[in-house]
């Protein structure tokens, strides 16, 4: 059972700590809800106690997985046939698994080839959200602010490719 402190990653929103607990009236219904504060944007998200395990909650990676994202951010960029319609929905389908070694990859993607030739704005919204949930995890991981996280994953990017 999660914990007042307790700092979970959840999909698609990125890593934050548990806050506290809230009853509130839906329909009638009084339901108990963890209080998630998410240090990127400063959000609060509410996540019902009794749907826990249907919401994809994990812990926040470990310095082997940050090790990888590095790896990650520093490979090749993945080739995308197709229209910007068709890429929108693949990656996005992909943001929707969690993995953050996938995040990692599209933030690689699609900073690269918004650098070559500008991308869509569908595209610049999931970029944008797919760097929020990759910082806000690894400034858990790494035990970093923003900024130092930002200029991070900046310095990779702009190594040459391996």
């Amino acid at each position: 059972m999660l914990k007042i402190g307790d700092v979970v990653v959840y999909p698609m929103h990125g890593a934050g700590t548990i806050a506290g607990v809230e009853k509130n009236e839906i329909n009638g219904e009084e339901k108990s809800y963890y209080v998630l504060d998410m240090p990127m944007g400063n959000l609060k998200v509410m996540l019902p106690l009794d749907s826990l395990d249907k919401l994809g909650l994990r812990d926040v990676i470990g310095q082997a997985e940050v090790d990888e994202i590095e790896k990650v951010l520093q490979g090749e960029p993945e080739s995308q046939a197709g229209g910007w319609n068709k890429r929108y929905h693949a990656t996005l389908a992909r943001m929707k698994d969690g993995d953050l070694l996938d995040i990692a990859a599209i933030v690689r993607n699609l900073e690269l080839q918004d650098r070559k030739k500008k991308i869509s704005a569908g595209e610049r919204r999931l970029l944008e959200l797919s760097r929020q949930i990759l910082i806000s995890e690894l400034m858990f991981a790494k035990n970093q602010s923003e900024e130092e996280v930002v200029s991070w994953i900046a310095e990779i990017l702009e190594r040459p490719r391996i």
